[in-house]
């Protein structure tokens, strides 16, 4: 039960300060309802979302091995500690959100700028960044364009190499129009 409720007051939390940040008019505006928005949604996507999409979506199994475990070689495959991981994860969700959210704030508000950033991190990035290292480390370390020339062909695999180049093309093209 007081889990419950501690859970409950994260969320009044998150929701109190989102609504200060949507009502507050002018530039003055508290840095602490900003954190403390983050930092509810991040809590709350972390306890609830994150352990749904890793426990009902992709049904996660502690007990299998990773292909670093697996294949051991010392140089493509080696374990490593679980905060390296982390790290190299959070960098590469950072990707366009802490460029593009600010822009977005100067231009349009703090609370445009706010939900870019936290809520199309926890909803988007960090969900799609889980999935493909889900699905990498279930087929042995692959990269994208091998599992696509493995699951549809080997023209698939080559179209999806090519679709990642543009993507990654495009948006630093958009980041550069931004920023």
């Amino acid at each position: 039960m007081l889990k419950k409720l501690l859970w409950a007051g994260v969320a009044l939390m998150g929701a109190t300060a989102l609504g200060v940040i949507a009502l507050k008019r002018g530039e003055p505006l508290n840095a602490v309802w900003l954190i403390a928005a983050a930092a509810s949604i991040y809590a709350l996507g972390y306890r609830f979302y994150s352990r749904w999409v890793a426990f009902r979506v992709l049904e996660l199994d502690d007990q299998r091995a990773t292909p670093a475990e697996r294949l051991d070689d010392g140089r493509d495959f080696v374990p490593t500690n679980k905060w390296v991981v982390f790290g190299h994860h959070f960098a590469a969700i950072a990707g366009p959100g802490p460029l593009v959210g600010p822009i977005l704030a100067a231009q349009f508000g703090y609370l445009p700028g706010t939900i870019w950033i936290v809520i199309g991190g926890v909803l988007g990035g960090a969900v799609q960044d889980f999935v493909t290292l889900f699905c990498s480390i279930r087929r042995d370390g692959k990269s994208l364009g091998k599992m696509a020339k493995d699951e549809i062909s080997e023209l698939g695999g080559w179209t999806a190499l090519v679709g990642v180049l543009l993507i990654m093309v495009i948006l630093i093209a958009v980041v550069a129009l931004v920023v």
